[in-house]
């Protein structure tokens, strides 16, 4: 119940972010705030935003770990620019995130925190709180730590564990802010922490304490009411990238028939896709967690040629040390994804950051002539039906798949519509049995994709390897004609699948004065902007590439419409190379290399300029 001295105001949409140490549980807090607002029935986009060190210094700014959501009664796409409200438990917490803040924006600040040492590590000369640094937003100070110690007063707690609920604190406080139940959370945090009792009842009573103090504050006068955003009816849930990646894969084993393998190595961000498919070995998922990315691919590899749908994931790095086997899988024409989790680079970069910098790698980085095909997700819940293409190409066309995501998809969340599995399409495969005329090499069919025989079928027996083939027979060999003819063959594989992909549909007109391309996490910002752009009345048209080798077979076409082109890209100008190569259009590049997504504003801004306004 809110104060009776308290307005409520309607809002279209807000951004929160909370901050602190990455022990102060940031990411439990904004996905229980996520979980509550998709239960609610908000449309919502979040960004989730770890260290780069898995102990950083407490209190240090390199040790800051936030979460991100944007929530809306309209449909949205991005994690949001600035920010409405900003939670900082810690100084570190405030100095990193405060710029981000609007004017006349909130900040919730725990006073605990707030000592000289830790002021000190967050590199303030004097207290922040205590000087003009906060006089254009809405401030809440609130000794979180010490309230919570009242709460559970009674049941004699360690005073690190009292410390360590504060975040339940500041998550009721802004359950309070924006008028939401919290029955959800004290579900999860009785089923969390079933067999440690002392905890449910602080946690518990922490967040009950931070509800309760919003009825207290004389400083807020007004609560806000998001309403509920309009869905396309059917039954939802929030989902994250990676874990869109491991149901599309279960998916596409179902739809094709085939047992699912995967092999592959941690590596942040792409670990977590090897942790959700772990838990489905009741479906008949294999997973090998190998001991290093060699071991990892070359078991996917194997479990091709014995007919599994094989996958393997990986960051930018792992790539790297795969490289010599995709080129295997290459040679041998097994259907094999890649998935590369794109994080910064170079070597092991910002191993916790977003960026899409691998694009490259993806469709040249091998030795020889190695010809791969290359598709990407756009959106967390995108990832399920970028999987679902990705093991469909590969199936078809006997052929690897890479698979682009990036930090920013894999760990960001978004309402995803669970699809009716019986209307999804089922899959082309290339297995056989029969003897006859068999050789292992055959390119005769439609879409020169090989015939897959399983090792150890009566009669099939066969080669294949790192070595050239003679077409066909698959016999070793070194006959400068065949190598030649097997190096254009192998592309001309890649070529074709052009033919296969959906011809794009620019959004807004079909031609006219600027026309931006974008690939991968970069669509939701673009497409705001655009729709931004739109209301204003400017013609200003989008496309966005799931497919980027081969290309769609219309985009030469699209882009000849149009003045301009512009390519928004987080890297220096990968997609804008590409496009200038095959193409020979002037492309305009708009790159930013900052870690973290691509702001809505940064677009506007750049669309603005070319239009000269």
């Amino acid at each position: 119940m809110t104060n009776s001295k308290t307005n409520v105001t309607e809002l279209t949409e807000v951004t929160i972010r909370f901050a602190g140490d990455s022990g102060d549980g940031m990411q439990l807090t904004g996905t229980q705030f996520s979980d509550n607002t998709a239960i609610f029935g908000n449309d919502l986009a979040t960004f989730p935003d770890y260290p780069s060190e898995i102990r950083a210094p407490a209190g240090s700014l390199a040790g800051v770990s936030s979460f991100q959501i944007q929530f809306s009664k309209l449909d949205i796409h991005t994690p949001g620019d600035d920010l409405n409200v900003l939670v900082a438990m810690n100084p570190a917490a405030l100095k990193v995130h405060l710029g981000d803040v609007k004017d006349n924006g909130t900040v919730i600040i725990n006073e605990a925190n707030f000592t000289k040492k830790n002021l000190n590590l967050a590199g303030y000369d004097c207290n922040p709180l205590e000087t003009d640094l906060l006089k254009n937003f809405q401030t809440v100070k609130v000794d979180m730590t010490k309230l919570v110690g009242t709460a559970t007063e009674d049941l004699k707690l360690a005073p690190k564990l009292i410390a360590r609920s504060a975040n339940m604190f500041a998550l009721g406080l802004v359950y309070w802010l924006y008028g939401r139940k919290i029955d959800n959370t004290v579900d999860f945090i009785q089923k969390k922490f079933a067999k440690k009792p002392e905890i449910v009842e602080a946690n518990l009573r922490a967040l009950k304490a931070g509800y309760n103090y919003g009825n207290t504050l004389e400083l807020v006068k007004t609560t806000y009411h998001i309403p509920k955003a309009k869905f396309e009816p059917g039954c939802y849930r929030n989902m994250m990238g990676n874990q869109a990646l491991a149901y599309g894969f279960m998916t596409a084993a179902e739809k094709s028939g085939l047992e699912l393998f995967y092999g592959g190595y941690p590596i942040t961000p792409a670990s977590d896709v090897l942790h959700y498919l772990s838990g489905y070995k009741n479906m008949g998922v294999k997973t090998f967690q190998a001991e290093d990315e060699i071991a990892g691919v070359v078991s996917a590899i194997g479990a091709a040629y014995a007919g599994d749908l094989a996958i393997t994931a990986t960051s930018g790095p792992g790539v790297a040390l795969k490289s010599e086997a995709i080129g295997l899988a290459v040679m041998a024409e097994l259907p094999l994804v890649i998935i590369n989790v794109q994080r910064g680079g170079p070597s092991t970069g910002l191993p916790t950051k977003t960026e899409q910098s691998d694009l490259y790698q993806a469709v040249w980085g091998r030795n020889g002539e190695a010809p791969c095909v290359v598709i990407s997700a756009s959106t967390p819940a995108d990832c399920f039906y970028t999987a679902i293409e990705a093991a469909r190409i590969a199936l078809k066309f006997m052929i690897p798949v890479i698979l682009l995501s990036d930090g920013y998809i894999a760990n960001g969340s978004e309402p995803w519509r669970i699809p009716d599995v019986d209307s999804l399409p089922e899959f082309e495969n290339h297995k056989t049995s029969d003897p006859d005329g068999y050789e292992p090499f055959d390119h005769s069919s439609e879409f020169l994709a090989r015939p897959w025989a399983t090792p150890g079928t009566p009669g099939l027996e066969h080669r294949i390897g790192g070595l050239e083939k003679w077409d066909g027979a698959g016999h070793v060999s070194y006959d400068p004609e065949n190598h030649d003819h097997m190096l254009r063959l192998r592309q001309k594989k890649v070529d074709i699948i052009a033919e296969e992909i959906p011809d794009e549909v620019p959004y807004g007109e079909a031609s006219g004065n600027l026309l931006i391309i974008s690939w991968g996490g970069t669509m939701g910002s673009v497409r705001s902007a655009v729709e931004h752009i739109h209301l204003e009345n400017k013609k200003v048209s989008h496309v966005h590439l799931r497919h980027l080798n081969p290309f769609p077979k219309n985009l030469g076409d699209i882009i000849k419409r149009f003045d301009k082109v512009l390519v928004p890209e987080l890297n220096l100008g990968q997609l804008a190379t590409m496009l200038r190569a095959k193409y020979l259009v002037p492309t305009i590049q708009m790159n930013i290399n900052h870690g973290k997504p691509l702001k809505t504003s940064d677009v506007l801004n750049k669309i603005n300029e070319i239009l000269g306004e």
